[in-house]
């Protein structure tokens, strides 16, 4: 933004700034002139007779040099140094013409010495003045006190990574470099691209004094042990932290400003990546005709860039909504455009739909991740989930068992481990229908994969904090015990893949999740890496507050991920195999059609009273849903007595209101 000063001496016409740059040059040489002879009498003088002589001297002979080299061609407030080198050029040639008048040959009365001070000085005053006009036309003294109002960053690694990003906030008007923090010894006291280089703990001492805002990490290829040891240390600075992605990210060309993400909780983690078993990898994937149902969701369009990326013959996506398949596709065409890629529009529970894709394509390999997994939700619509996530799984199951299938793996889900929920109860019993039909010895090979949370997938937490952070609180939690395991979905996926590359027929693989995490812990972490304050009993005057809502329908405090302590090691350190009891699948069909019938007839209450039956683990939730039915039949005369709900789902006593039910 250019000084309104400045605007009617950029308005004037370009001749007459011309005029008013030599008299400024023409004043320029007597000044020069009078501070020559006041240096050489050491008092300030009176500029008159002879001295003059050398006034008209400096302004004839530099006046024409100005012209003829350029100098008042150039656009002042634009001036770089090409202007400058012309100003050099031309009072060097300055100096010799008057060195060689007013020294070598002498003028009587002008001591000699002026001669080489004249054109020293005005080397200096006209180089200033284009500085100035610069500075002052070209509105760099607004962008200096703006860049004061952006924020004050400091870039946390100072390597290959780091250099390149200072570079590109060189000019950013989005935030201002102040400086480095590296932890190598030998870089430390040191500078790069003219910003000073300093230890870690300069941030402690000095962030607030200097107003530092935000810290950026530039450690592309450092562990997540060691980010998470250095974000765990920036915590209590409460300073907005904001890191580069990895190498692979960064490989394809210079880092730039937009390449700068937030802190996610894998950072938090600090769980380094297992290298994957190539075999385990490709063994039933490379070469063969494998088949993702699910396709467009969040594990399911992982597992296919993973699977694209392991060169299959004819990779089939599965999904029925529409745009979750288009963009899925679309992706993999231009990702992996020699691959062979067919959308198919199709619901798992439409067996007839099933039976069509496998008779026609014979895939070699199935995955199965189709599923509604929002507990909540599939909470309030507990027929829906019971028939897509069973009934689904069975009828697919069914159609690649029917096709000659090689290999069957369903992605499952912690919650399906003594579940308190319908989402987990309709994924426990869809593991239940594979190891079933393995115990008929078929040539499908059926396994189930179960693990806990994904970060990123819908319905993921840390979205959520993070909107509800940008819109200043609250965050809303639960409840303040609660925990859950935590892995990315690119290793949920490739995890899956060598898990059902293992399977024997009818096994259940968990993987290793690490520790859990109290959400609310992840939620205070994430506030003050945002460079914001949590709000509490002990800090009132904090940015973010966290509001406790109470734990939802069918939600628990802790996740498991065995039923039993059985489990056992596999040939992958972070897979592990569980042997768990099931029916005979005589005996489990025919539960299963009973579910049908009730499912049909929508009896949630008898649903969930025959779901306690078949899965000894089940505490059902007794939610609105119950209600409301139990209720419609009694007003139709179909429940003679007035009806209650207890915590188990059973009917008895008098009738309450929803507000009554208390979640167990």
């Amino acid at each position: 933004m250019i000084d309104r000063m400045a605007q009617p001496m950029l308005a004037l016409p370009r001749p007459v700034k011309r005029v008013l740059a030599l008299l400024v040059d023409a004043g320029l040489c007597v000044l020069c002139v009078w501070l020559a002879f006041s240096l050489r009498y050491e008092r300030w003088i009176e500029l008159t007779g002879v001295h003059w002589l050398a006034v008209a001297g400096a302004i004839m002979l530099a006046l024409p040099l100005f012209v003829v080299s350029g100098l008042y061609r150039a656009i002042f407030r634009y001036a770089g140094s090409a202007a400058l080198m012309a100003v050099v050029h031309a009072c060097s040639l300055f100096s010799v013409g008057y060195v060689l008048i007013f020294t070598a040959f002498g003028v009587e009365g002008i001591p000699r010495t002026v001669g080489l001070l004249v054109p020293a000085l005005l080397l200096f005053t006209v180089g200033a003045s284009r500085l100035l006009a610069r500075y002052w036309l070209g509105g760099l003294y607004t962008q200096v006190l703006h860049g004061k109002a952006l924020p004050q960053v400091v870039i946390y690694g100072a390597g290959n990574a780091g250099r390149q990003l200072a570079a590109a906030l060189a000019h950013s008007p989005e935030m201002v470099v102040r400086r480095f923090v590296d932890d190598s010894v030998q870089l430390q006291g040191s500078t790069l691209n003219e910003l000073p280089i300093d230890p870690p703990s300069w941030l402690e001492a000095h962030a607030a004094a200097e107003g530092i805002t935000d810290v950026l990490l530039a450690l592309p290829s450092v562990s997540y042990g060691r980010r998470a040891q250095i974000l765990n240390d920036l915590l209590s600075l409460h300073l907005r932290v904001r890191t580069l992605p990895g190498m692979a990210d960064l490989a394809q060309g210079r880092v730039q400003v937009k390449d700068l993400m937030e802190v996610d909780i894998e950072d938090l983690l600090g769980r380094d990546p297992v290298a994957p078993v190539d075999d385990l990898l490709n063994r039933h994937v490379r070469g063969k005709v494998v088949l993702v149902t699910g396709a467009g969701g969040s594990i399911g369009s992982e597992l296919c860039r993973q699977i694209a990326q392991l060169r299959p013959s004819v990779l089939l996506l599965v999904e029925w909504s529409e745009y979750a398949l288009y963009a899925i596709h679309r992706e993999l065409e231009q990702e992996a455009p020699a691959l062979s890629v067919v959308p198919l529009l199709a619901s798992v529970c439409d067996a007839a739909r099933m039976r069509q894709i496998m008779s026609v394509w014979r895939p070699n390999t199935v995955y199965h991740a189709a599923a509604y997994k929002h507990v909540p939700l599939v909470e309030h619509n507990p027929v829906e989930g019971l028939i897509n996530n069973t009934l689904g799984t069975l009828t697919a199951a069914l159609a690649a068992r029917d096709n000659g299938v090689g290999q069957f793996v369903l992605v499952s889900t912690d919650k399906a481990v003594r579940p308190t929920n319908i989402m987990g109860a309709s994924k426990r019993l869809a593991e239940m229908t594979l190891q079933g039909l393995a115990q008929q010895k078929p040539r499908t090979c059926f396994s189930m994969v179960r693990f806990g949370n994904v970060l990123g997938s819908s319905g993921s937490v840390v979205p959520l904090f993070r909107q509800q952070i940008e819109a200043g609180g609250p965050i809303t939690l639960t409840h303040e015990d609660i925990t859950r395991y935590f892995m990315t979905i690119p290793e949920a996926a490739q995890l899956v893949i060598q898990a059902g590359a293992m399977a024997e027929g009818g096994d259940v693989f968990v993987l290793e999740m690490g520790s859990p995490v109290r959400i609310i812990d992840l939620a205070r972490r994430l506030v003050e890496l945002s460079g914001r304050t949590v709000r509490d009993a002990r800090n009132p005057e904090g940015d973010i507050e966290l509001s406790i809502t109470g734990l939802r329908p069918g939600e628990k405090l802790y996740e498991e991920l065995l039923i039993g302590d059985n489990a056992m090691p596999t040939v992958h350190p972070r897979v592990m195999k569980a042997h768990e009891a099931c029916p005979p699948w005589r005996e489990l069909a025919t539960e299963i059609d009973e579910l049908r019938t009730l499912l049909a007839r929508n009896d949630v209450p008898a649903i969930k009273r025959q779901l306690q039956q078949l899965l000894g683990g089940y505490r059902p939730h007794a939610d609105v849903v119950d209600w409301v039915y139990l209720e419609r039949e009694r007003q139709s005369g179909a429940l003679p007595t007035p009806v209650s709900v207890t915590p188990d789902g059973v009917a008895s006593g008098a009738s309450v209101s929803p507000s009554a039910l208390v979640p167990v």
